[in-house]
């Protein structure tokens, strides 16, 4: 067993919302806490506290009790926090939705969840009213903007309601619920309570400290929650301004780096490829940034490397987690000058962890051996929604979570993810389960069947690539096979890639062979055997 070689930090039995600003709305009141990197407007520490109080009292006063989810469907915007903090004010649980979800993964997303209400905006209000009708069970519909027909969230802060009083069990009430796919299967609700992410915010910050002078790019999407705990909760707690971008544009980045004088990037790995490599960056003066962290996928070591050296800094940071750990397990300290190449980091405080041998989940490993990394600590998830068998298969009697991940752990304590056993797909760190993707393409009346696997493109992403058996006699094309998909599930889970197959290989059971499929991959065609790759 592994154990942090930090003092441990005691659990913070607080809701998530006086964890951020019970402090710094005080301490900070007159500092910009967010701000618009399109149009500059701002909003300082005493005004997001005072709109997240109002906004809760209009909710409250529209029907929002302790238990209930609300589903927050927006991009990045400076409104996002306070929306997500009035909503934990009331008690109830936030669901974050991705701003790109089609309706039907949307309203999956909803009735699953039981969300009776959504907090959305302008441009994504279509999608967000199909999904509420094929759900069912929303009784509002909010808008961040202005729409007609729909109240707004500055119509509920003008609303005069007071401010809930709600009394919240930091280690049983859930303040978010994302959805994740885990190891397996469909996207599953992560049930995370106030305890989790307010305890997980301590644990980071001994490894990341921060304050007030710091200036944070948000361009990671506040959905996800690597974005929002690296670029809401944790500088918002400690006073950073936070300049809040809607969706990736590398000019505009650039440019916002610039203007702001950024000194801190949390990013992943396709964001470092474009530092490292991307012409554009010799036009922008981005000498203010002071530090670089990349998570939510694995980044090359020497993709880091050129990174860094291009920006003038001694490294590229990593951290490791998931969304069942709400998210953090392993960070890169910021005193550490020049961190092992390719290392996720070293263990936060009060956190413990076995390397666990593949062929025999009894066995714990050593130093330098490679297994399944198992994590335990105050900010494992409370379970799966409504799944109590995949939760049981997620986490022991013990506590202990299987990450899915397979990693080695060298003398010093360092952290280094190789693979993993999990068969998920992570393209440019959002997750895409190949259950999903084969569930769509067996819709198609030419598809016999049909299988996913997760390939490296030339830029080095994890695109999803279909292998495909055609209904005999069909004329399908992989044109087809891609458009067809395409129409019917969100813009990053698109197949990108297909190859026809006589057949896919699986076990007796009817279990897809993905091990094979990847193998197969890994070595190149066999002469003689069928397959048409585009």
């Amino acid at each position: 067993m592994f154990r942090s070689a930090y003092t441990d930090v005691p659990l913070v039995d607080q809701p998530v919302h006086d964890a951020v600003l019970g402090v710094s709305a005080r301490e900070f009141a007159d500092r910009t806490a967010l701000v618009d990197g399109v149009d500059g407007t701002g909003i300082s520490y005493a005004e997001l506290d005072a709109l997240s109080r109002r906004v809760a009292g209009g909710l409250a006063a529209a029907g929002v009790r302790k238990g209930d989810v609300l589903a927050l469907h927006s991009p990045n915007t400076v409104l996002y926090p306070g929306v997500f903090y009035a909503a934990t004010r009331c008690g109830a649980a936030v669901t974050t939705v991705h701003p790109l979800a089609t309706a039907g993964e949307f309203a999956r997303q909803l009735a699953d969840s039981g969300a009776r209400w959504i907090v959305t905006v302008g441009p994504l209000l279509e999608t967000a009213r199909k999904a509420a009708e094929q759900a069912g069970g929303v009784r509002e519909l909010f808008v961040c903007d202005r729409a007609e027909g729909h109240r707004s969230v500055q119509d509920l802060a003008a609303s005069g309601e007071p401010e809930p009083r709600v009394e919240i069990d930091p280690g049983e009430d859930l303040a978010a619920l994302p959805y994740s796919s885990g190891t397996t299967a469909a996207p599953k609700g992560v049930m995370l309570t106030h305890r989790n992410l307010a305890t997980n915010l301590a644990q980071l910050h001994a490894l990341l400290p921060g304050g007030p002078e710091d200036r944070l790019l948000a361009v990671l999407p506040f959905f996800h929650i690597y974005g929002l705990t690296a670029l809401v909760n944790a500088p918002l707690r400690h006073g950073a301004t936070v300049v809040v971008l809607p969706r990736f544009d590398l000019e505009q980045f650039l440019g916002a780096v610039e203007q702001h004088r950024v000194t801190g990037l949390y990013v992943a790995p396709p964001i470092v490829l474009a530092l490292a490599k991307h012409p554009a960056v010799d036009r922008y003066d981005l000498s203010s940034v002071r530090q670089v962290l990349s998570a939510a996928a694995p980044l090359d070591a020497a993709l880091g490397e050129a990174c860094a050296r291009r920006l003038g800094l001694s490294a590229v940071r990593q951290a490791y987690g998931m969304t069942e750990l709400s998210p953090g397990t392993h960070v890169v300290p910021l005193t550490e000058e020049h961190p092992p190449p390719g290392t996720v980091g070293k263990l936060v405080p009060g956190t413990e962890m076995r390397i666990v041998a593949l062929d025999d989940p009894g066995r714990d490993l050593g130093t330098d051996e490679e297994g399944e990394i198992w994590i335990r600590g105050p900010q494992v998830m409370k379970g799966y929604l409504g799944r109590s068998g995949e939760t049981a298969a997620m986490i022991d009697a013990d506590g202990w979570l299987r990450t899915g991940d397979v990693g080695r752990v060298d003398g010093d304590g360092w952290l280094y993810v190789v693979d993993r056993v999990k068969e998920l797909i992570k393209y440019r760190g959002y997750q895409v389960a190949p259950a999903d993707l084969e569930a769509v393409l067996l819709t198609h009346a030419d598809v016999a069947d049909a299988a996913v696997i997760g390939v490296y493109d030339e830029h080095g992403d994890e695109v999803p690539k279909a292998f495909v058996v055609p209904r005999e006699g069909a004329a399908l094309t992989a044109e087809d096979v891609r458009a067809y998909v395409a129409e019917r599930v969100a813009p990053y889970k698109k197949v990108r890639r297909v190859e026809f197959v006589d057949a896919v290989p699986r076990a007796v059971s009817g279990k897809i062979l993905r091990r094979e499929l990847r193998a197969r991959e890994r070595a190149g065609r066999q002469p003689g055997e069928r397959s048409t790759t585009a």
